[in-house]
């Protein structure tokens, strides 16, 4: 969060300097871009931290789910034993109803006391059977209503279950595709590492680091011909690999720049360093420029202490870094 701090920081610097250089309407178009941007990173943060809190709730809710699923199941198991009986009680008394009506056949011939009496209980065991009759229906509706939600809970599961699913392919397609360029393109830039180039994975993207002095001479903004190679052959792998977009960072020491050939300062020479080799890669490629994104952080992130020459030297790089392509990931989270 403070590096994105930063970045609009440096952002509305960055304006107010190009400001001064082109007409109102022209910074005004650029500080809506600049603020789409910053809105898109937003969203893209918070349907990080979004997805997140839904993972974490949807386990949640799984787990709710069982819980809720074995109360039920040992609730049905309950109503079973409970059918059960009621079952065996209505057979009984249906073998006592026939025994009652053969033993009243039987008394019919003594008599008329004892013909009422079999008569009052008849009734009493006919009511009794009635009444076991509605509370056998009652449990037998309970339980088709019980075995209903029990079969929506599982079907809501299995949604659940195939959208973490699907999520975790994306996610690891993801990976899978950063890993498999990352391993493109250290062979294709193989023999240069001892040159000041590296090729690292940081936070699910791949960076391309290539020092000053493998590009340009101090204070310049023209790619040497030794810097010309390993971009041909970076161009090539980003040709091929068109899920990626590309980001160009150019980046200073804290030493003041001179001012001379229209630059002004750091920030200017660190932007159009980055604009120099958008340009060899689009002169060298089919690359969609659309892919293609120039930036400059001046002297404002170094990776070194700016203490000494050596030092110095490490914070003068580009860095090209290579991300992939989101939009399935967003097609997933929108559909949730």
């Amino acid at each position: 969060m403070k590096k994105h701090s930063y970045l609009k920081i440096f952002g509305l610097l960055f304006l107010f300097i190009i400001a001064s250089c082109v007409p109102a309407q022209k910074f005004q178009e650029m500080e809506k871009k600049y603020k789409s941007c910053n809105y898109e990173l937003d969203m893209t943060k918070q349907n990080q931290e979004q997805i997140t809190i839904e993972n974490t709730e949807m386990k949640q809710q799984i787990s709710r789910n069982i819980n809720q699923i074995n109360s039920l199941i040992k609730d049905s198991l309950e109503k079973a034993r409970e059918l059960t009986n009621l079952k065996y009680d209505y057979e009984k008394i249906n073998r006592q109803n026939s025994e009652l009506q053969e033993s009243q056949e039987s008394m019919l011939k003594g008599n008329a006391r004892e013909t009422a009496k079999l008569m009052i209980q008849l009734q009493t065991t006919q009511e009794d059977l009635k009444k076991k009759e509605e509370s056998l229906k009652k449990t037998e509706l309970g339980l088709y209503e019980k075995k209903k939600n029990l079969d929506n809970l599982n079907l809501e599961l299995e949604k659940r279950d195939a959208r973490l699913i699907e999520l975790e392919r994306v996610l690891f397609k993801k990976d899978s595709i950063v890993n498999n360029l990352k391993s493109k393109v250290t062979e294709a830039l193989l023999g240069f590492e001892n040159e000041g180039l590296s090729v690292k994975i940081r936070n699910g993207k791949v960076y391309v680091s290539l020092e000053e002095k493998l590009l340009f001479k101090s204070g310049s903004t023209t790619v040497d011909p030794k810097g010309i190679e390993p971009l041909k052959k970076l161009s090539h792998i980003l040709e091929q690999n068109t899920d990626i977009n590309i980001t160009i960072e150019g980046h200073t020491d804290n030493m003041p720049y001179k001012s001379g050939g229209g630059i002004k300062d750091n920030w200017d020479l660190s932007v159009e360093r980055s604009t120099s080799i958008i340009r060899i890669i689009l002169e060298n490629s089919k690359v969609d420029p659309k892919r293609l994104t120039a930036s400059g952080h001046g002297e404002f992130f170094p990776i070194a202490p700016n203490n000494n020459s050596e030092s110095r030297s490490k914070n003068r790089r580009t860095e090209i870094i290579l991300t992939p392509k989101l939009d399935e990931l967003f097609k997933i989270l929108e559909s949730n």
